[in-house]
């Protein structure tokens, strides 16, 4: 699924005088740049549009996010910066995507407005945020192509001058996959055990095959309708072969249709006018002068550093809130690099000062609780340390009624000792996963949850996403045995997929009506 490195290793400190950043707030997301405010106006307004675009074709109706589990961007300045803030001169390194129950981070360059073909930068945060919208929206694993396909469907959206969006393009981007790389053959496509058992180490095209059947399937009159009911088979229990055999017919000939449908010299797509996309209004506004200097550290910290790498720093963190310390947003950030290194007594009495000059600033409340959750493990008196981290916890709670961390955290305390979580903290932990699907070690944990209860059919099914996830490693090899280790318990009992078929109608890839096609 990932096409970016999951995590940051380092940012360029150093910053223009001239540069400043802005922060820009819509219904989905939260975006950090050095850029114009006109051109940060005109990005945002763009990744919204681009979200309700998915909405519209894929039938998909989301609520709107709370304010901690919108995706928060930063944006560089260009991809030599972004390859320098990863330490690395593999030009194919196009940007980083973090997803996280409350800590969504994405890392890219800065992008152009509009023109001829997208940036490839562009197109991976499209492709990113398409899994982050598509797990949002099922509770269900996509097979593997087909969520890659689907991906990829999405991510070759161009901005055209007008503010139109024109979707379901050819994925130019895979060009040379698609004409040099080892082709995937369709029985491989559509199983993942048979791929994972018959792959090479050569490059093969399976991002490009799977874009090519998805887009196929999406527009052809010969088949229209088979993409739902083929999703809808394996949403159902139906292995992904078996279900590709039953809906699309002779594979030999999907497999000879698909070469046919490359060789085409025209493709349909849609074009969608802004008119078409209404989007909530975007708010674009400087931050203070103080957290200005401080969001280069911030970015870091978001990205996930090593022990080492926060010890490095903090002194810059420190630098910069003791010239600002009147700025609550910058002591936020300096409570967040204490945690990071380690120093939690000094996080938790740099967050109070935060929270005494502005209660509202909600990374002072999380890094409190987290620096007191955290020293709560080597208390003497752990049901009291952990008591006080949870009612810590109580003031994020308050700010962000969704925020899934303090669900978490109270689940976690249970488990964490060793100890049988309540029915609360076991609601809790479902409700953290209902408002965070993209989180997949938060699927996790509540697939463990269910199974340890004994609730397998529910178990089988959280550990689905991860299970589809191509890029699991060693988290998803994990939901595999668990997963096979369940059908091992249950054997000779039957099996219901009760829970499964009552979503049926909420597990379609592609809308009743969308918009029509245009060459």
């Amino acid at each position: 699924m990932r096409l970016w490195v999951a995590a940051l290793i380092s940012i360029v400190m150093a910053t223009p005088a001239q540069a400043r950043w802005l922060q820009a707030e819509s219904e989905h997301f939260v975006i950090y740049a050095e850029d114009s405010e006109d051109d940060l106006q005109h990005f945002a307004e763009m990744l919204e549009r681009y979200h309700f675009a998915m909405e519209r074709l894929t039938g998909k109706q989301t609520e709107t996010p709370s304010p901690s589990n919108r995706v928060t961007i930063f944006v560089l300045r260009n991809e030599r910066e972004m390859r320098e803030a990863y330490g690395t001169d593999d030009r194919l390194v196009a940007g980083f995507y973090r997803p996280g129950a409350g800590m969504s981070r994405a890392f890219v360059p800065r992008l152009r407005r509009s023109g001829s073909e997208p940036d490839f930068s562009q197109t991976v945060l499209l492709h990113e945020y398409a899994h982050h919208f598509l797990t949002s929206t099922s509770r269900f694993g996509m097979p593997r192509w087909l969520g890659e396909g689907l991906a990829e469907f999405f991510a070759s959206t161009r901005l055209l001058r007008d503010g139109s969006l024109q979707i379901g393009r050819p994925a130019n981007h895979r060009a040379g996959e698609l004409q040099y790389a080892v082709e995937v053959p369709i029985r491989q496509l559509l199983d993942p055990e048979l791929y994972d058992k018959k792959r090479g180490r050569r490059y093969d095209n399976f991002y490009g095959r799977s874009w090519t059947l998805v887009h196929y399937l999406w527009f052809s009159e010969e088949r229209k309708g088979q993409l739902n009911a083929y999703w809808r088979a394996v949403a159902t229990g139906t292995p992904p072969l078996q279900a590709g055999e039953e809906v699309f017919g002779d594979l030999d000939k999907l497999d000879n249709d698909l070469d046919a449908y490359l060789r085409s010299r025209r493709m349909l797509t849609y074009r969608l006018t802004p008119e078409m996309l209404p989007i909530r209004p975007v708010g674009v506004f400087g931050v203070s002068e103080g957290f200005d200097e401080m969001l280069p550290v911030v970015a870091r910290s978001q990205s996930g550093v090593t022990h080492d790498e926060a010890l490095e720093l903090l002194p810059k963190a420190r630098e910069i809130a003791a010239r600002y310390p009147g700025d609550a947003r910058v002591l936020a950030a300096l409570a967040e690099a204490e945690v990071d290194a380690g120093y939690y007594d000094e996080a938790v009495a740099v967050a109070d000062r935060a929270i005494a000059i502005d209660g509202a600033v909600p990374n002072a409340h999380l890094q409190k609780a987290l620096a007191l959750y955290r020293k709560a493990h080597d208390a003497e008196d752990q049901q009291a340390a952990y008591g006080q981290a949870i009612r810590a916890f109580g003031g994020l709670n308050k700010l962000d009624f969704d925020n899934p961390l303090p669900l978490i955290y109270l689940y976690r305390s249970y488990a964490d000792r060793g100890l049988e979580p309540s029915e609360h903290a076991q609601k809790a932990l479902i409700r953290a996963t209902e408002l965070a699907p993209f989180d997949k070690d938060l699927s996790m944990s509540l697939a463990f949850m269910y199974a340890q209860t004994g609730r397998i059919a529910l178990a089988r099914q959280a550990f689905a996403p991860v299970v589809a996830d191509p890029h699991g490693g060693t988290r998803a090899d994990i939901a595999r045995r668990s997963v096979a280790e369940l059908i091992a318990a249950e054997e000779g009992k039957p099996f219901r997929f009760a829970l499964l078929a009552e979503e049926e109608t909420d597990a379609s890839p592609g809308g009743e009506d969308p918009p029509a096609g245009t060459e």
